[in-house]
């Protein structure tokens, strides 16, 4: 076609379209919020993010086209409260909220843009729900866990690691899910012939000098339960379990991929799919308060089969059966 035949056609079917379809207007942008609790380099922290974004654009949401994705990172309390009251200004349609830590900041920032929180224990307990069935106000999400989980990390350790008679319990005493985990792995312990420490996560010279004394004796692991100051520490705390050779169980996988022992917990990366599918839905108008909160549907039980060949363990033919690295 000619350019002059090209602009007389366009010109005439221009003069022809209804005017309905020349005050079409665009697809208003979306704006959606992410507080991670973890450190914006860390691979873990990327892996979940680029699960979140792939999930929301098979539904449709797709960053730069019809939704702007804003991450905030963080490491510290401090930190954490500045960007979420930073994504509460943008403001945000919805945001996405990584562990226990960043849903009291961003509960505190608004009570009314909705959250969806993964990764949180004891939402109820809390106070960031008034119950699982109908959270009643702006945020909504995903559990990690029971407490009850403690007593099975404590019965795992004792399975790989039979010899073990005391266990120190790296913890996040700030929070209702570092207590209430402690206090299922006590009401376990002295049945399995157990003696659990609590230990708790402030500070890596902390982590380090702890460890270090504990380790100084024999038939001693360590229970490593789930927080954000733990997802931070993991490799520091991984690296000391090796110096001291002491068998440990983790909440996850991430710390057995860095070189720990074994985990058994709930499937992370699944949760952000998950909350991709809550976000999604509060963009299409409906309500936080009335999307029940929800448990964990995968678990996974990892092994670091090279880790428990340097420990000098022999795997039970139960855990053999599981997933290993």
């Amino acid at each position: 076609m000619m350019r002059r035949e090209f602009i007389t056609l366009l010109g005439g079917a221009a003069a022809a379209w209804p005017l309905a379809a020349r005050a079409q207007r665009p697809e208003r942008m979306r704006r959606i919020g992410i507080l991670m609790t973890i450190a914006a380099n860390d691979p873990e922290s990327q892996a979940r993010i680029v699960v979140f974004a792939q999930s929301l654009q098979a539904l449709g949401w797709t960053d730069g086209r019809n939704a702007r994705i804003d991450i905030r990172s963080s490491t510290s309390s401090t930190d954490t409260s500045k960007y979420a009251a930073e994504l509460v200004a943008l403001p945000a349609d919805v945001i996405l909220a990584n562990g226990t830590e960043a849903v009291g900041p961003l509960q505190a920032a608004s009570r009314t843009i909705p959250v969806v929180f993964v990764l949180v224990t004891d939402p109820v307990g809390q106070g960031f729900v008034q119950s699982l069935a109908r959270p009643g106000g702006n945020v909504t999400g995903f559990t990690l866990y029971e407490f009850g989980m403690g007593g099975k990390w404590l019965q795992l350790l004792k399975e790989i690691a039979p010899s073990v008679t005391r266990a120190a319990v790296i913890r996040d005493a700030t929070t209702t899910g570092g207590v209430g985990q402690f206090a299922a792995i006590q009401a376990v312990a002295p049945s399995l012939g157990v003696e659990a420490v609590a230990v708790n996560v402030r500070d890596p010279n902390e982590i380090e000098r702890t460890i270090t004394e504990f380790g100084r004796t024999a038939n001693r692991g360590l229970i490593v339960t789930g927080s954000g100051l733990a997802m931070v520490h993991r490799e520091l705390i991984v690296t000391l379990a090796a110096q001291h050779k002491l068998p440990a169980v983790y909440w996850n996988r991430a710390p057995v991929a860095a070189g720990g022992l074994i985990s058994y917990g709930a499937d992370l990366r699944d949760q952000f799919r998950q909350a991709a599918i809550y976000v999604d839905r509060i963009l299409k108008g409906e309500k936080a308060a009335d999307l029940p909160v929800q448990a964990p549907t995968k678990y996974e039980l990892v092994i670091n089969l090279k880790t428990a060949r340097a420990l000098g363990l022999e795997l039970h033919r139960r855990c053999s059966r599981a997933p290993t690295r």
